[in-house]
């Protein structure tokens, strides 16, 4: 926004001021036309028209008798807002889509309302009037050559309130970036304008913490070169774009466009490039940053902001192969139902977005809808993770419109899952100090079997729930079961039976031969899971064939691998082993699964083949690399 265009920009206003001087009017004119009962909408988030607020909230001061029992509508609001001062009280009352710090005790208090929707779904309810608005205030761009005003940082529902009220009053400031895309009304469309210059409103979402930190990490395992990502503001998201800036041509479908985003764009992170939907193009509906980034919108022809009826619309969002929707909740319970709106009865913040892109990603070719969450809150004296939503609490995602679940302790992936498993695999992640506590309500909610043993997610316990019975090919009748810790003396002989005794190294890594027993005590079933294939015989159970999963730190995959005894090879023992271990992957979220073999070693090659996996080879130094991927579509 260069002084010569702010020049070019003035010269035309002031020549649309004499053409249109019935719309350069006094401010006490205009506000003339607000009568009692008018309902007044007021511009969204960081694009609140903040000199005709405070205009209108003078003018209603100095005048006794303006607007009794009056009511404005918005849904973001952000820094100043002299239209909810105690001494207005009387002339507004505030009824919000959405619930701001600013407007939370009223609300809660009773002093002021919210109304729950789905944001996609409010622009309808202006045009079928179900949500009147009289007159609307919002904040524009200087108009281009054609007399058009952007409507700059906050498109979202500003458009379609403009398009359904009686009269619009607009700023236009010279501060609003002119951004592309569905964002511009014409001079005709608005009653009255008011020029006046002014900073907009910045939001700084503040440093993410060390949990922040945590989760970030495990989240951007989950986000794929050429994925299109949607992710909402606050330090969570912060922390996620943090760690995304070593991908590569990602794209952004999302509501909101934040600093962490404009800075995934600088360093070439986010091209667009491989988008299926506006390839080319970062679509928001509005965004909250600092200067630099509003400066950055400006006149910039690779964003492109619409109408939230536009990027929220979960038919939209579905047609975008490989979207990663990213949101977060306040409170979680076991069956994967939260609440991101309220805190039991208290109302928190609101439906929103979230909802829309999470379904629509649900639906999307290779999509993921990924919850996040610390697992505490109040200094680690409360666990969110919780066995039931609190009563009261407005339920914003359901049962099935989640994939990944995150914590600071890792990830879980419930979808498919019964009710049991959802509940192992959610406590598995919750703050250890509440896992006890939760596990006993899931017993005692009958949720999980009374008898189970152990505490998901700490190191020990025994994942019953995995086991699964398999006839071999040759009629080995395996029961394929986890490790456990007095499994250790039967691996020992096991390994003192193979020939090649390099291969206990290349499973077990650094494990010595008295520390089996130690190791199969640390297992978590979380990062590292470790089958055996048994069979039962007069003198026992009797171990064919071992094999193991651990979860790659870089992205969400994991490294496969598998010993069978000598003299049971080639009869079906490790496809058995392979293709549980892989079922467990798959319903896990895992991405893949990868094992290495050498050129000669023709049975491996061919085992994940047989398994029915899609699989992919790469070979360097003698040795193939398998990977065979899960979820693609």
């Amino acid at each position: 926004m260069t002084n010569s265009n702010h020049k070019d920009e003035r010269a035309i206003l002031d020549n649309l001021r004499a053409e249109h001087p019935e719309k350069f009017t006094s401010l006490e004119r205009a506000f003339s036309h607000i009568k009692s009962g008018t309902r007044i909408f007021i511009s969204t988030a960081c694009a609140v028209p903040r000199f005709l607020v405070r205009s209108l909230a003078e003018y209603a001061e100095a005048s006794p008798d303006f607007l009794p029992d009056d009511e404005t509508l918005n849904t973001y609001t952000l820094g100043v807002s002299p239209y909810l001062d105690e001494r207005l009280k009387r002339n507004f009352r505030y009824n919000s889509f959405f619930i701001g710090h600013s407007i939370r005790e009223q609300v809660n208090d009773g002093e002021a309302d919210y109304t729950p929707g789905f944001f996609s779904g409010l622009p309808r309810l202006f045009r079928h009037r179900l949500v009147e608005i009289d007159v609307a205030l919002i904040q524009t761009s200087l108009p281009d050559p054609s007399g058009m005003l952007s409507l700059g940082v906050s498109i979202d529902i500003v458009k379609a309130a403009v398009e359904n009220a009686s009269i619009v009053m607009a700023q236009v400031n010279s501060f609003m970036p002119r951004v592309h895309g569905d964002t511009f009304i014409s001079v005709d469309d608005v009653d009255f304008l008011f020029h006046h210059d002014e900073p907009l409103l910045e939001y700084d979402s503040g440093e993410p913490d060390e949990v922040s930190e945590r989760i970030g990490r495990l989240v951007a395992r989950m986000v794929l070169d050429g994925d299109t990502i949607q992710v909402g503001y606050g330090s969570l998201p912060n922390a996620i774009m943090a760690n995304l800036h070593n991908k590569r041509d990602l794209g952004v479908h999302t509501e909101l466009l934040s600093d962490g985003l404009v800075e995934l764009i600088k360093s070439g992170a986010i091209n667009n490039s491989r988008k299926t939907v506006d390839r080319g193009k970062t679509v928001a509906t509005f965004c909250m940053g600092r200067r630099s980034t509003y400066e950055f919108l400006h006149d910039n022809p690779s964003i492109s902001f619409h109408p939230v009826e536009y990027t929220n619309n979960p038919l939209i969002i579905s047609g975008l192969r490989g979207i990663a929707a990213i949101n977060s909740v306040l409170q979680l319970d076991l069956s994967g139902q939260g609440s991101a709106e309220s805190l039991g009865a208290y109302n928190y913040s609101g439906i929103g977005g979230q909802a829309d892109f999470m379904r629509g990603a649900m639906l999307a070719p290779g999509g993921r809808s990924i919850l996040m969450l610390k697992s505490t809150a109040r200094g680690g004296k409360v666990s969110r993770v919780v066995p039931v939503i609190d009563a009261g609490a407005g339920v914003t995602l359901n049962r099935g419109d989640v994939h990944y679940i995150v914590t600071e302790y890792g990830i879980a992936y419930i979808n498919g899952k019964n009710l049991r498993e959802r509940a192992i695999s959610i406590i598995a992640i919750a703050h250890p100090d509440f896992r006890p506590w939760l596990m006993d309500e899931a017993k005692r909610l009958g949720v999980v079997e009374k008898g189970m043993i152990g505490i998901p997610g700490t190191k020990g316990w025994y994942p019953a729930h995995l086991e699964a019975r398999r006839t071999t090919r040759s009629g080995d009748r395996l029961l394929l079961r986890p490790a456990r810790p007095e499994d250790a003396a039967s691996l020992n002989g096991f390994f003192g039976s193979l020939q090649d005794r390099s291969v206990r190294g290349r499973l077990l890594g650094d494990v010595s031969h008295g520390d089996i027993e130690s190791w199969l005590s640390g297992l978590d079933f979380v990062n590292e899971t470790v089958i055996l294939g048994t069979v039962l015989t007069s003198d026992g159970e009797f171990i064919l064939g071992i094999g193991k999963y651990r979860i790659m730190e870089q992205d969400h995959g994991a490294e496969l691998s598998l010993v069978v005894r000598d003299d049971y090879r080639n009869r079906g023992v490790g496809t058995e082993i392979i293709s549980h271990l892989a079922l467990i992957a798959r319903r896990e979220g895992l991405f893949y699964i990868s094992a290495e073999a050498l050129i000669e070693n023709k049975p491996v090659l061919r085992l994940l083949d047989k398994c029915g996996l899609d699989t992919e080879r790469n070979l360097g130094a003698g040795v193939y690399e398998l990977k065979a991927y899960f979820h693609r579509e």
